[in-house]
């Protein structure tokens, strides 16, 4: 039986409420700008310039009239129109450019020969993008695309329509570190996927990581990613959580995690205004710090005397506007809630692992989660409002995954050769709790990838909605990353 306080929805009706505050925080969206200017003074924040990811390419094929006059095309044969595929090719490559907010240079003229190939390579070198787009359009020139992929060496999405590859083609390519091939009738999706690993490759080297924990201020950048990590003290999050006040903003956002739940167990009104000022400290101390996310390690103040409540509901409030919040200041499943969110628009749960031997599942759980599982612009999964699992007391949220649902799972470990666990598997059950023990959300899946889900590697590894372990695999290969699993 549901639990809510008597006057759960604040004297409104929900319609007149969803009106009233708009829409992203905690499945309502809630604009956080809006936000935190209506909780008191917005700090002035100059925006970080963040270079731009940029990938130069080029098609590759000889002119079809040279072909006409030779008399003998070989693959992909006489009917292929070379030049007016580039026509269409460059039409979508222009979209995929405006789509992913990047610049894609496209040489204007097909390259056919060595000069053309060495013109082009010390161009490239000269300029050093952050990738490279190839497009061959004739069997004969693919040593053009390998001399320009070894010269070169950096990151290198090939693209080679059905028809104009063979086997021993393709496998010189295929699995090469540093190169994506993609060996498909004309697609040009497979191509976006690609660039948008490129994109969020750049997006990683230009994110700063905003670390609450301890009582030192320094700086960090972690290798291979280049992502900077700004530790601030602990103090700092206690100070502001101290002076937020309980202003309309966060009642609004109270009563949003209050008028989107599907129950509310143990906490009280109380709880959820203060769990509601969480999101608000986070955001401004992320805002001040000119970051793209925070971690945390959560779990000293909450331990007695309190300093704060359990920050869990500010951290699902910010994973559901798309900003990676890691637990613990676990630095290695925040970068990859990064990746996720950046790769896929998929915000993830970082979790502690367990497995339910019998049924041969994983089990994962933890006192929080996004509900926007399938991405900030959908519809969030329903949730119920629970006090902390360890701590006892404050609110946090247990989201209901869908049982059915294709799920993947990764970490991207840092190592001297950067790893990354990667599986994928099925929702099965969200246990209850009570009868199960554990943290309040939690999720029962299989794992594809191993006979015996006790081999799972990892800890705090990051669940996420949709089986992308292909196209994981694929970004580990385009940057050197070593797979696990």
């Amino acid at each position: 039986m549901k639990q809510f306080p008597a006057d759960k929805t604040g004297g409104i009706s929900r319609r007149e409420f969803l009106q009233t505050v708009g829409t992203t925080a905690a499945g309502v969206s809630i604009s956080s700008q809006k936000l935190l200017a209506a909780g008191g003074s917005l700090p002035q924040v100059s925006t970080r310039n963040k270079k731009t990811a940029t990938v130069q390419g080029a098609f590759i094929y000889p002119p079809t009239e040279s072909l006409r006059k030779a008399g003998y095309y070989s693959w992909p044969g006489s009917s292929f129109d070379a030049e007016e595929r580039q026509k269409q090719y460059m039409a979508k490559i222009k979209q995929i450019e405006r789509d992913l907010g990047m610049q894609i240079l496209m040489e204007q003229q097909h390259l056919d020969d060595e000069q053309s190939v060495t013109r082009f390579i010390n161009e490239v070198k000269q300029s050093k993008p952050d990738g490279l787009l190839l497009i061959p359009f004739k069997k004969g020139h693919w040593g053009h695309v390998t001399r320009i992929v070894e010269e070169v060496g950096i990151p290198t999405v090939v693209l080679a329509t059905l028809g104009i590859l063979l086997v021993d083609h393709i496998n010189q390519l295929r699995q090469k570190p540093g190169v994506y091939l993609i060996n498909s009738l004309d697609n040009l999706d497979a191509v976006k996927d690609g660039m948008n690993m490129v994109r969020t490759a750049r997006w990683m080297k230009e994110s700063r990581i905003v670390n609450i924990v301890g009582s030192e201020v320094k700086e960090t950048t972690v290798p291979h990613l280049g992502t900077q990590v700004r530790t601030i003290p602990h103090k700092r999050f206690y100070d502001e959580y101290k002076r937020t006040k309980a202003t309309d903003a966060v009642k609004k956002l109270a009563h949003a995690y209050l008028n989107n739940a599907e129950d509310v167990v143990q906490p009280t009104k109380a709880d959820i205004l203060e769990a509601a000022k969480t999101y608000f400290v986070l955001k401004r101390l992320i805002e001040e710090e000119e970051a793209d996310a925070v971690m945390m390690d959560c779990l000293p103040g909450l331990k007695m005397p309190h300093k704060h409540v359990p920050p869990c509901m500010g951290f699902m409030s910010l994973r559901d506007e798309g900003i990676a919040a890691g637990c613990q200041s676990d630095l290695s499943s925040t970068l990859t809630l990064m990746l996720v969110q950046e790769l896929f628009d998929r915000p993830g749960f970082q979790q502690n692992a367990s497995m339910e031997t019998e049924k041969n599942h994983y089990f994962g759980a933890h006192c929080t989660c996004a509900s926007k599982l399938n991405g900030i612009k959908a519809t969030a999964e329903p949730y119920i409002l629970m006090s902390h699992c360890e701590a006892g007391w404050g609110c946090v949220p247990r989201v209901l995954w869908s049982t059915g649902r294709d799920v993947t799972m990764a970490q991207y470990l840092l190592r001297e050769t950067p790893q990354m666990i990667i599986y994928s598997g099925k929702v099965m059950d969200c246990p209850s709790v009570p009868q199960t023990g554990g943290c309040r959300t939690n999720i029962e899946m299989t794992i594809n990838e191993v006979d015996d889900v006790c081999d799972v590697k990892g800890m705090h590894q990051v669940i996420f909605y949709g089986n992308y372990a292909k196209q994981l695999r694929t970004y580990c290969q385009l940057y050197n990353i070593n797979i696990v699993t």
